[in-house]
């Protein structure tokens, strides 16, 4: 039992961080259940609007209080909406949760502030993407959907684990 015991306690912190924040995010979410979305929702589909301009894709963002969503109408066709699930924050606590509990000092703190940023610009590209699949290639949405764009946020979040793993938890210092 005792070889297990550092596992035991980086399982230990993983749940718990993990629940902790959960509950926190879920607490935020119910300040705004009477809203169309909540401000972080609303902010990510500004930035996906704003890159999908950018890209010659005109948007604008439709309130649908009756979905909670916030519908994308993309070159006057409307493609995705989106939801408090497509903000990336589901998955930015799993991905804080676990290089916490490897924690290593303050560089664990800037490992998940730049590991948040950068899965969040993968979020706003991933959906600007998907946003341009609905409109241009229909017959991707499903794939695209369900399969190509989960993908990338998930496979990002391995990714920043297995580099935070190998480089920085389980790295040796200079101390006996």
């Amino acid at each position: 039992m005792k070889d297990f015991l550092p596992v035991l306690k980086i399982l230990l912190r993983f749940v718990v961080i993990y629940i902790v924040l959960v509950l926190l995010y879920q607490f935020y979410l119910n300040g705004y259940e009477k809203e169309v979305v909540d401000p972080f929702t609303r902010w990510v589909a500004k930035q996906v609007a704003f890159l999908q301009d950018l890209l010659g894709f005109p948007t604008i963002l439709v309130d649908n209080m009756k979905l909670h969503s916030v519908l994308f109408r993309t070159s006057g066709k409307f493609t995705t909406r989106m939801v408090e699930g497509c903000n990336v924050f589901s998955v930015a606590i799993l991905f804080a949760a676990f290089i916490f509990a490897f924690y290593k000092g303050k560089k664990t703190f800037l490992y998940v502030a730049g590991g948040l940023v950068i899965l969040h610009i993968l979020n706003v590209f991933r959906i600007a993407l998907l946003n341009i699949i609905y409109l241009k290639y229909p017959q991707y949405e499903k794939i695209g959907h369900d399969y190509i764009f989960p993908a990338i946020i998930y496979g990002g979040v391995v990714i920043l684990w297995l580099v935070w793993i190998q480089f920085f938890a389980l790295k040796k210092t200079g101390r006996p």
